[in-house]
């Protein structure tokens, strides 16, 4: 037995979930919709939050993210963006990676991860690199 970890979910079953729920919309505009719907879910960070330290960059709109290590040696992520589809996004990996440890986080290949999930192709260029950037800002914290 191994303390409860077989409930435990993998990053891959996270992302197994989300492109499930993405699966489920054959227009790209049911997409935005539902990424929209999921920044509006997401709390945010408060305003002293989003500082120059937490800043995403290689995204155009303004985004940050926070995290917090675990006594369990997990991490828990918490984003934020003045863009709704961008903060969508965000709220995606608070989702895949929230809960994982440095090796599981680093081990993603951030290039997969909207392939993965059915958005490929649904979100602008700009979007894809600022989305990446997001992945290596977690990567680097969680290193």
């Amino acid at each position: 037995m191994d303390n409860g970890k077989e409930q435990e979910m993998t990053i891959q079953t996270s992302i197994s979930e989300l492109a499930e729920l993405f699966a489920i919309f054959d227009d790209p505009k049911d997409k935005f919709v539902q990424l929209m719907d999921m920044a509006r879910e997401s709390a945010g960070l408060k305003e002293n939050e989003q500082t120059e330290q937490n800043k995403i960059y290689g995204c155009t709109s303004q985004a940050w993210v926070v995290a917090k290590l675990t006594k369990d040696g997990t991490y828990q992520f918490r984003t934020d963006s003045d863009a709704l589809i961008v903060k969508g996004l965000l709220n995606v990996l608070e989702r895949i990676f929230n809960g994982h440890s440095s090796t599981e986080i680093r081990s993603v290949n951030g290039k997969t991860v909207l392939d993965s999930i059915g958005l490929d192709g649904s979100i602008s260029n700009q979007r894809t690199n600022g989305f990446a950037s997001a992945i290596q800002k977690i990567q680097q914290i969680a290193a």
